[in-house]
């Protein structure tokens, strides 16, 4: 029976590529994101559409963990899940630390080294560099972040948060959305959030708020996709889709083209603005939503055009998010760092880009050659007494 169990859980959670390669393409345009007027970041979502490659992640994360957690915890076992789980927490809060910690040394030194204080007033780190007494334990408390360091918090506290919230959907899913829901309102209306640092301050990524596009995608891992496949599925909800796009690509044309920005009519400009990316405003989780129901409808799960050759690189570097996230944050201030020092031209900004994807692309390859290394070495505390090395080797 315990065989059984095991074959139904390792079926339950059958890796999606999709989401390996979706990752693999929000960390391209966060890497690109990150570096301040280049160009080849046009090629990001960001700038075509309300959301951007923040709504992918937490979307995905939220998937996952009801997807691979959910039937764990169905199952009755939900001290491992949970253990699971805050196991990874305390991998990305170390992993948060280590990056504050060694991007704040990378930003000091270069403003040394080149005499230019515009890097630590840039990248919010020049308070810490006069008081970092103060500051360490306000970073260590995730109340102090440096710019670009904003999203890992957020999932530190989505993902200490899942177990509770995977255990209430798996007993009244569509209660617990409804709550997820009413939590976001009251964040909105109310302005609830963790408190920042210096006082007075807020985080970037509101959890209150983020909490929702999290929750809406436990809720589909654990079984809700199945409830929206008629919408999924519906021709009217796909020509809804197409439009919304549609409508958020030509309002953020107007962002870069002065006379249509002159043609939005002035009742819609105050119905839709601030778009606001800390609170989730609804312009862009309706737009991340209706970029899933094509994905979801053109892009099935067993697409033949996820083995190809071409799409390997990012499946690759989203089956390694987290240190291809952390590494491409040093990346980033690597290539603007080029950029600011040595030359802003056409040519460097291609050549910055194109050498980071590239340098991420083969950190990934190494990781997944490294992750195929056998493990010969066993917990010498797991030995059965009168049972052979070896044996515990095989097994």
């Amino acid at each position: 029976m315990a065989d059984q169990d095991k074959t139904s859980l390792s079926l339950a959670v059958e890796r999606d590529l999709r989401l390996d390669l979706f990752r693999g393409v929000g960390l391209w345009m966060i890497f690109l994101d990150h570096i301040p007027d280049d160009f080849v970041a046009w090629l990001t979502l960001r700038n075509y559409g309300f959301s951007d490659a923040a709504e992918f992640f937490v979307f995905i994360s939220g998937y996952l963990a009801g997807y691979i957690y959910g039937p764990i915890i169905g199952a009755g076992h939900f001290l491992a899940a949970a253990k699971r789980l805050f196991t990874r927490v305390w991998q990305m809060y170390v992993a948060h630390i280590m990056l504050f910690l060694l991007f704040t040394a990378q930003i000091a030194r270069t403003v040394r080294k080149f005499d230019n204080p515009m890097y630590e007033d840039e990248f919010n780190v020049h308070n810490f560099l006069q008081h970092p007494d103060i500051l360490i334990g306000q970073a260590l408390t995730l109340r102090y972040k440096p710019v670009d360091l904003d999203v890992l918090p957020l999932y530190i506290s989505l993902v200490a948060a899942s177990p509770l919230i995977l255990w209430c959907l798996l007993r009244r899913p569509n209660w617990t959305l409804l709550g997820s829901i009413l939590l976001y309102v009251g964040a909105r209306l109310f302005d609830w959030n963790f408190a920042s640092y210096p006082p007075g301050t807020h985080w970037y990524f509101n959890p209150f708020a983020w909490q929702l596009m999290f929750v809406f995608a436990a809720w589909c891992g654990v079984g809700g996709v199945a409830k929206l496949q008629v919408i999924i599925q519906s021709r009217t909800a796909l020509i809804l889709a197409f439009a919304w796009i549609a409508f958020a690509f030509l309002i953020v044309m107007t962002w870069h083209v002065p006379f249509l920005d002159a043609m939005v009519p002035k009742w819609m400009i105050k119905a839709i603005y601030p778009i606001d990316k800390t609170d989730l405003d609804m312009l862009r989780f309706t737009h991340f939503l209706a970029l899933a129901l094509v994905v979801a409808r053109f892009f099935p799960r067993k697409s033949e055009i996820l083995a190809s050759k071409w799409l390997r690189p990012m499946v690759l570097c989203g089956q390694h998010s987290l240190p291809l996230f952390c590494f491409g944050v040093f990346l980033s201030f690597g290539a603007h760092w080029i950029l600011v020092q040595y030359s802003h031209g056409v040519w460097a900004q291609l050549l910055v880009s194109v050498g980071g994807i590239l340098i991420m692309i083969g950190l990934a390859w190494l990781l997944g050659r490294a992750q195929k290394v056998p493990n010969l070495f066993v917990d010498a505390a797991e030995f059965e007494e009168g049972k052979p090395v070896l044996e515990h080797v095989k097994a």
